[in-house]
């Protein structure tokens, strides 16, 4: 029996999945989720082998949810996304299913999934995936953090820098400093190369922050931020800097 998790916030969306999952006894449903919060303690609960996920959903969307679920997942989307925005993760997926979807078309789905056990390239883990949605425009306004139990929701404009530490990336807000599993070079690949900018290897700081840029050493400079905070400027960071300064 394969164990198979619906996150979805349309209760109509939900009903069609267990319908068409009637033909299919070898998979069980163990939980139906309608948001990503309850999506999130249902897969580590369960531990799904399928999970068919919604993406536009409220509080945190489908891809947010993916960034704080740290095992591999085989996942089939459901959603009304533009066809043309999923054709780009049906790489790092099993399938994707445009709403409104029939029968048939439920059935390839599953059918490719049956037929092609997961492969380490759809399951190893979703960073390839998460990559590609971060690219999306309404996915740049706001990162999602996990602390302990809680998750949070940092709007972009509350972020001072962000510091590499190790594998993770420390978020610098007001409210306090967050962790995330990420790189620098996702974050300054999807945060807007307008308001935040790629100073030093290991920091990347929100342009409106900085108060004065003070010379250093040969070549080098230091960021001092409204905060107080004294950041590192690279040569090549300085460059950047001007750019979008207009000096």
């Amino acid at each position: 029996m394969k164990r198979a998790i619906i996150i979805d916030d349309e209760p109509l969306a939900r009903m069609i999945i267990l319908e068409y999952l009637q033909d299919y006894p070898q998979i069980e449903v163990v939980q139906e989720c309608n948001d990503g919060f309850e999506g999130i303690k249902a897969i580590q609960q369960h531990r799904p082998d399928l999970l068919f996920l919604d993406i536009q959903m409220p509080k945190i969307n489908g891809f947010e949810m993916l960034e704080l679920v740290d095992q591999p997942l085989s996942i089939i989307f459901t959603t009304a996304f533009d066809s043309y925005a999923i054709k780009a993760f049906d790489a790092h997926a099993i399938d994707y299913l445009l709403k409104p979807f029939s029968k048939e078309r439920f059935d390839k789905a599953l059918q490719k999934w049956i037929e092609q056990p997961a492969t380490p390239e759809k399951t190893q883990s979703t960073s390839a995936l998460l990559e590609t949605a971060s690219q999306l425009p309404n996915q740049q306004d706001r990162l999602v953090v996990k602390t302990g139990n809680n998750i949070r929701i940092i709007p972009t404009h509350e972020v001072l820098y962000l510091e590499a530490d190790d594998d993770y990336v420390k978020i610098h807000t007001h409210a306090g400093v967050f962790l995330k599993s990420q790189t620098m070079q996702h974050f300054e690949n999807t945060l807007d190369n307008q308001q935040f900018v790629r100073i030093h290897r290991s920091y990347i700081v929100q342009v409106q922050q900085i108060t004065r840029i003070d010379p250093y050493q040969k070549d080098t400079y230091t960021a001092i931020l409204k905060s107080g905070a004294k950041i590192p400027v690279s040569r090549t960071g300085y460059g950047k800097l001007k750019t979008v300064l207009g000096i």
